[in-house]
């Protein structure tokens, strides 16, 4: 497979051909989410509660998956701009040497653990935390597609090909939609599992991707077919996976952490509002997953350039992508205002969920706009390797939403409500921070770029 070349012709359409399979693949794993919330969710805010407390560790898992995600998506890219056969064969064996091991090390204390782990969110009710770690368990069991997957994705973007994972990724969907209402409330001869149903088909769904991925790997990139993933890792290359990946996944673990800390704030109104979080969540992923989606695009484009040194492209790259990505903040923040109720009904039929439901998406959609500039920002440091930035802004003001929630969920000031303003509030101010530092590092670093016509 030839590599999509993102280092010359029109820059609109560079980022809009790649970042559209991949952005449409942040669907289709938002949809494989809110498959499963539909399913649960005729079973009860119970059930979904379970889900989305043991959800929270597959969600922490993001953390270690991105020290060879990132590795590989920065690396093939700025590789393959430089056109070095050698180096980029040498990051994807690294990317799959590393997730594998972090895969096996994350999944054995998942499973040793349960009981500690989700005893931490003090739930309170027995019938709850017996689902919650059943789903976890089965999950860990299949942790190692979990963190493949990411993986194979991340080396065809940085190749500039996102189509194919997008189908792959789809095919996995499909799966997951069939066998969800079949496993969670039984249909033909299977039994109805609930929760335990809902796990088993995600891991089922996971699984066939990455058979699908294997073999269309090698049909697809004769250059896969000459890795040799049990060859002696290279200690070089190694710590360049974990220079560029660590301050990523410090991130994302932090911002996990601290998200299982608020889900234990939230506890206290009880498995109602537990729900109404995590469905919640999955709603406002439209705005969230998308940008994550266009921040990969950003990332392998301007990986590319800064390879072949076309400094030009990278400025006016990232101004074109703020462009989309602040078109599409806007989208999000009209339809988590305006149409909170119709779309959280879809997920749940019970009142009082519904209502707390409808308060909480009208409060994160206030800062829908300025989280997708962040994420995009985010994208842009780190094709260029500096994964730093990024790391710092998400750590400290997500941290502070923790005393923040503490404080406005006072009864005397606004309760729940006040848990999600320190979200919200949250967001806001990374999006103005972060997006402002990466202009001030253009204005500093790149001042002499010429946008040259024949890119626009």
């Amino acid at each position: 497979m030839k590599a999509n070349n993102l280092t010359e012709g029109s820059i609109w359409r560079a980022l809009v051909k790649l970042s559209l399979p991949i952005m449409s693949t942040s669907f289709v794993q938002m949809a494989y989410n809110m498959t499963d919330m539909i399913w649960i969710g005729r079973i009860g805010s119970k059930a979904v509660a379970a889900v989305g407390t043991a959800g929270f560790f597959t969600w922490l898992a993001m953390a270690f998956i991105l020290i060879p995600k990132i590795g590989a998506e920065v690396g093939v890219a700025q590789s393959v701009g430089r056109k070095d056969v050698a180096a980029t064969k040498e990051h994807i064996v690294h990317a799959l040497q590393i997730g594998a091991v972090l895969a096996l090390l994350y999944s054995i204390p998942l499973i040793l653990f349960k009981e500690q782990l989700i005893g931490f969110f003090n739930l309170g009710d027995i019938e709850v935390i017996q689902m919650a770690k059943n789903y976890l368990v089965i999950i860990a069991f299949g942790m190692i597609f979990n963190f493949m997957n990411p993986i194979f994705t991340a080396i065809l973007n940085g190749y500039g090909n996102s189509t194919t994972p997008f189908y792959i990724n789809v095919i996995g969907l499909i799966i997951n939609m069939i066998l969800d209402p079949v496993l969670i409330l039984g249909i033909g001869p299977f039994p109805a599992m609930g929760v335990t149903g809902a796990a088993i088909a995600t891991v089922g769904a996971q699984f066939l991707v990455m058979v699908v991925f294997l073999f269309k790997l090698k049909e697809i990139m004769p250059l896969f077919k000459q890795i040799k993933i049990l060859q002696k890792p290279h200690k070089e290359r190694i710590m360049t996976f974990f220079k560029l990946g660590i301050p990523v996944a410090l991130q994302s673990g932090c911002f996990t952490i601290f998200a299982m800390i608020i889900a234990r704030i939230i506890a206290q109104w009880g498995p109602v509002a537990i729900a109404v979080q995590k469905i919640g969540s999955q709603i406002e992923a439209v705005s969230w997953m998308t940008a994550g989606g266009f921040s990969t695009a950003l990332s392998a484009f301007v990986g590319q350039n800064y390879g072949a040194e076309k400094h030009e492209r990278i400025y006016r790259g990232y101004f074109v992508a703020m462009g989309i990505v602040g078109t599409i903040g806007i989208f999000a923040t009209v339809l988590l205002i305006f149409g909170a109720k119709p779309v959280f009904s879809i997920f749940i039929s019970e009142e009082e969920a519904i209502g707390y439901g409808i308060v909480y998406l009208k409060i994160l959609g206030v800062s829908q706009f300025f989280m997708c500039m962040e994420i995009a920002t985010t994208g842009a440091f780190n094709g260029l390797g500096r994964t730093v930035p990024p790391a710092i802004i998400g750590i400290v003001l997500n941290a502070l939403r923790i005393p923040a929630a503490l404080i406005l969920s006072n009864e005397n000031l606004l309760g729940l409500n006040g848990v999600w303003w320190s979200i919200s509030i949250s967001s806001i101010l990374k999006g103005l921070i972060l997006t402002t530092w990466f202009m001030v590092y253009l204005k500093k670093n790149y001042k002499s770029a010429r946008v040259k016509a024949e890119y626009i």
